[in-house]
């Protein structure tokens, strides 16, 4: 059994111009104890798959098809107040700017307290020793509890924000780019953080980032989108050392080979389309060096080119860059 298993899911933003196909047809699944990474440029479609899960979507969206199973349970068939009982206590998220997911006016001690006392059922006083155990446990000391957000640096944010995701004991964490803004030494302590706690309790960890190198370090199978669909999917050491997908080729080799010539990096030709308007056949056709007519016309389908690893592309595997 899956601990979440993702299937066919379609969430569309309907606006005055049209519908915005933010997600459409996505599949990928989690096993216990396990990481997943999902990486893509801006507006790929990334955080809205994560805030689909939890359903934490804008008025909008709307999901339109699909099934979400957290153990074989289906979570889009669950009313408001049953699912707000799976966020935080099954499902918790780490959002992608701590500052604004902190209440400025209120103690992160009592943040964390009130979470714990809605879904854990606790006395108050009882939800500020499990704050201080947590702060413990993301290396703040416990008496910072009772500081304000303002009085936080942006990693001590990031590490209240884990241990907020932690507070109930999850089976998911999903980090919306959680380091974004961090500096380099900051990232390294708060990812080591995230990977030893997810290791410790076997947590499922969903991580969204642009930055491939980060994902290259922290999980197991990585998830590649473009236009809301998934192009490329599979290990860690299927996507680094045997990418298929053009796109999938470009986005690596936007990281400079530091054993390698020193030169600039290429960038990837174009702009992301727009997802009002999207081009007829494979998405990526107008970018991709290697189109041909098919690309143009025929969209490829998800397909599996070796046990773990798929790629959607007419031609993905028989070329290298």
């Amino acid at each position: 059994m899956k601990l979440l298993d993702v299937k066919n899911l379609k969430t569309y933003f309907e606006t005055k111009n049209g519908l915005v196909k933010a997600v459409d047809d996505v599949s990928f699944s989690l096993d216990y104890g396990k990481a997943v990474g999902i990486a893509g440029e801006s507006g790929c479609g990334k955080t809205t798959t994560a805030l689909s899960i939890t359903k934490l979507l804008p008025e909008n969206a709307k999901i339109f098809g699909g099934e979400i199973f957290l153990e074989q349970e289906d979570l889009l068939k669950l009313d408001d107040v049953s699912l707000r009982k799976k966020r935080w206590k099954d499902i918790s998220i780490i959002f992608q700017g701590a500052m604004n997911a902190l209440n400025p006016v209120m103690r992160i001690g009592e943040q964390i307290a009130e979470v714990i006392v809605l879904h854990e059922g606790l006395t108050f006083n009882q939800g500020l020793k499990r704050a201080e155990e947590l702060f413990s446990l993301v290396e703040i000391k416990s008496d910072r509890i009772r500081s304000y957000p303002h009085e936080f640096s942006g990693g001590m944010k990031q590490r209240a924000m884990i241990a907020m995701a932690l507070a109930c004991n999850p089976k998911i964490i999903i980090g919306d780019e959680p380091t974004t803004a961090l500096d380099v030494m900051v990232q390294a302590q708060i990812l080591d953080l995230i990977d030893k706690l997810r290791k410790e309790f076997k947590m499922g960890f969903i991580l969204i980032t642009h930055d491939l190198s980060i994902l290259g370090e922290t999980c197991d199978d990585l998830i590649i989108m473009y236009a809301g669909k998934i192009v490329e999917k599979g290990s860690i050491e299927d996507i680094f050392n045997n990418a298929a997908h053009p796109y999938t080729m470009k986005l690596l080799k936007s990281f400079p080979d530091i054993h390698g010539e020193k030169v600039i990096s290429p960038a990837i030709p174009g702009f992301p389309p727009n997802l009002l308007s999207l081009p007829t056949g494979c998405k990526f056709h107008p970018r991709c060096e290697h189109a041909v007519e098919r690309c143009r016309i025929e969209e490829p389908e998800l397909r599996r080119i070796s046990d773990n690893h798929f790629v959607s592309c007419h031609f993905g595997g028989i070329y290298h860059e």
